[in-house]
């Protein structure tokens, strides 16, 4: 299982152009490249399934178990090299361990044993950057380490004195990225846009793979790919229902594509409709789920779909429907938008809640279930991801679960349950086996 990790001392440092550069040139050149995420982000993979053809997987450990990281890891079968993509600084991760670790990168890249690719912003310094660079190598001597990438270089002079820092302390420079300000990709309040936002992501990816066939030595970085063997299939997550009707468009799309895969591999049917189509979900489905993603940029679209909204709730009359985070917006009885116009929601909870008064809520979330839900049992402990920006003004119903954050602490959005009709604002990523 030969791959390599691209990470960086912090975010902001250009690694998610370097990864889909790569993914893209690899690609090109006729490799079979399996791309993974390090981490709970929900908008990268879905970028890097564009750059190399191939459906990217997270990795995270703190939110997933032995057994589930080795069944994901197995979806590398058939690939030449894996590729992942770090998060935030290589080592950056939560204080607790969770079911297989702290979290960061540097786990992801020790689990694997895939060397590290450190792309590092030079801007404002030059031969300094050896040190920062030097303290990450060596911060943890058994972490495999391949070499470093420069970023934003400013001039020849630049890179020949930053190469000489880099050379002083015995690192391997893999590459150099002059600086060029059209390769930053556009973003909103949750990171990147979606892929499915972008004007025209093939060109600008191509553009990409382009400047690091350029710049960067491209047979030095396959030679450093190395790993451990690739585990035995082991077992995803089983599908909560038989027939699941998905909603699936630009306010809803953050769906962990190994949930998705392990609903499929047990023989799941899912049936995605679109409720800014005004879709309503197939009759013949026996759950609906609606994802996160950002139901606030479409309030008057969902607030005007009565096909979608009418469909739902048939459904939630004898059949459960489950949101997660903008899903769960979506299942109340209001969202306000960042203008303060209130938008009715579908009503099936009674949620309120509003982006007038943004509120940043950020971190892994434990969760243990009141009562059955999501095809598992009461008091079964969930594993999840949370991040939106939304306030919550009124949350009259039965809360769904105890959830603490990645250190134990108590968190107030419980997520809700009326009826057959539950929600979170935690995403959904693993469950505790013992």
């Amino acid at each position: 299982m030969n791959g390599l990790l691209v990470s960086a001392p912090a975010s902001g440092t250009g690694k998610t152009t370097v990864m889909l550069g790569l993914l893209r040139a690899l690609a090109e050149d006729g490799l079979a490249v399996q791309p993974f995420k390090s981490g709970p982000d929900y908008i990268d993979p879905a970028f890097h399934r564009a750059a190399c053809g191939r459906a990217s997987f997270n990795l995270d450990t703190w939110a997933m178990g032995p057994g589930l990281l080795d069944a994901i890891a197995a979806q590398a079968a058939g690939a030449d090299l894996c590729v992942a993509e770090g998060s935030m600084g290589l080592y950056d991760g939560v204080a607790t361990r969770g079911q297989s670790g702290f979290g960061s990168s540097a786990e992801t890249a020790l689990r694997m044993g895939w060397p590290v690719v450190l792309v590092v912003d030079v801007g404002g310094q030059a031969q300094s950057a050896a040190a920062t660079a030097l303290g990450f190598k060596t911060y943890n001597p058994g972490l495999p380490f391949a070499g470093v990438i420069l970023n934003r270089v400013a001039s020849p002079r630049h890179e020949r004195l930053t190469r000489l820092g880099m050379d002083q302390a015995g690192l391997t420079v893999l590459g150099a990225l002059p600086r060029r300000g059209d390769l930053a990709l556009p973003e909103r309040h949750l990171g990147l846009i979606q892929a499915v936002e972008h004007p025209d992501l093939d060109a600008a990816i191509a553009g990409y793979a382009a400047f690091l066939r350029e710049n960067v030595d491209l047979d030095a970085i396959r030679k450093a790919a190395t790993g451990h063997a690739l585990p035995a299939p082991g077992t995803l997550p089983r599908p909560p229902a038989q027939r699941i009707a998905l909603a699936q468009d630009a306010a809803f799309s953050f769906t962990y594509p190994h949930l998705l895969e392990g609903w499929r591999a047990a023989g799941a049917e899912i049936l995605p409709f679109s409720p800014l189509a005004d879709e309503a979900p197939d009759a013949q489905a026996d759950l609906v789920w609606l994802p996160g993603g950002y139901p606030e940029l479409h309030a008057g679209r969902l607030a005007a779909a009565e096909t979608f909204r009418a469909g739902l709730r048939r459904h939630a009359e004898t059949k459960p429907v489950h949101g997660e985070c903008g899903g769960y917006m979506a299942l109340g009885a209001a969202l306000i938008d960042k203008e303060g116009v209130s938008h009715r929601m579908t009503g099936l909870l009674g949620l309120v809640t509003s982006y007038e008064k943004r509120k940043f809520h950020l971190g892994y979330r434990r969760a243990v279930l009141e009562t059955p839900a999501l095809g598992f049992a009461a008091k079964q402990a969930l594993r999840g991801h949370e991040f939106h920006y939304s306030t919550i003004l009124d949350q009259p119903d039965e809360p769904l679960a105890i959830v603490a954050d990645a250190d134990g602490n108590p968190v107030p959005e419980t997520g809700s349950r009326r009826g057959p009709v539950t929600g979170t604002f935690f995403h959904l990523i693993s469950a505790e086996t013992t």
